[in-house]
C-alpha cells in the first residue's frame, strides 16, 4: 500500500538557487582596505627582482666517491662472474 500512495504523489521539484550577488552585503571599511593592498601586491612576487639560483654543483670528493663505487662494483661483479665461469 505504501509503494501505491507514494506514485500517487506530485513529485517534487527543486528549486535552484538564487544567483550569489556581490551587491547582497556591504564590504566592512576594514574588508575594502585589505583587498585593496592585495590586489596592489598581486603579481609584485613574480614580476619583482629574482634571485639568482646557483646551479647545484657536485663537488670533485663526491664525484670521485661515486665513480668508485659505481666502477668498482662493476669491477668486482665481472671478477665475481668470471670465477664462476659465467663469461
Amino acid at each position: 500500500l505504501k509503494y501505491l500512495e507514494d506514485s500517487r504523489r506530485p513529485a517534487r521539484t527543486r528549486t535552484a538557487a538564487p544567483p550569489l550577488s556581490t551587491a547582497a552585503m556591504p564590504e566592512s571599511r576594514k574588508t575594502s582596505l585589505k583587498s585593496a593592498a592585495y590586489e596592489k601586491k598581486v603579481g609584485k612576487s613574480s614580476s619583482g627582482s629574482k634571485k639568482d639560483k646557483k646551479p647545484f654543483t657536485v663537488g670533485p670528493v663526491v664525484l670521485a666517491l661515486f665513480l668508485f663505487v659505481v666502477v668498482g662494483s662493476a669491477i668486482l661483479q665481472i671478477i665475481s662472474s668470471a670465477q664462476r665461469g659465467l663469461v
